[in-house]
């Protein structure tokens, strides 16, 4: 038989445990309690949290817009004329970008 020791806690935890551990022992539901806290650290997260992934995806279309603005920026500094068409279709592009991003984050 395995040496048994007494432990002191709060008459609130005592409560809580009792609350949740249905047909089980209190000695059994600690056990059980603590053996999926250990189980639970040595997993490691096999993905990102759907907040990483939205920051992720926030700063992909801040690097776009960035990239946008300096080529058409640095196009203009060249004195190259860009068409109305192609000056306008990128224009539409960046302001549709800043469109997307402020109305998800609201």
């Amino acid at each position: 038989m395995s040496e048994r020791r007494m432990l002191i806690v709060d008459a609130e935890l005592v409560k809580r445990i009792d609350d949740n551990r249905g047909d089980m022992s209190r000695p059994d539901f600690i056990n059980f309690l603590i053996e999926s806290q250990l189980k639970e650290e040595t997993k490691k997260p096999g993905g990102v949290t759907r907040e990483e992934f939205h920051q992720l995806q926030e700063g992909t279309k801040e690097l776009l817009r960035s990239f946008l603005d300096f080529f058409i920026s640095y196009g203009l500094e060249l004195g190259r004329q860009p068409a109305d068409g192609e000056f306008e279709q990128l224009s539409q592009k960046l302001q549709g970008l800043g469109g997307s991003a402020k109305l998800k984050g609201s």
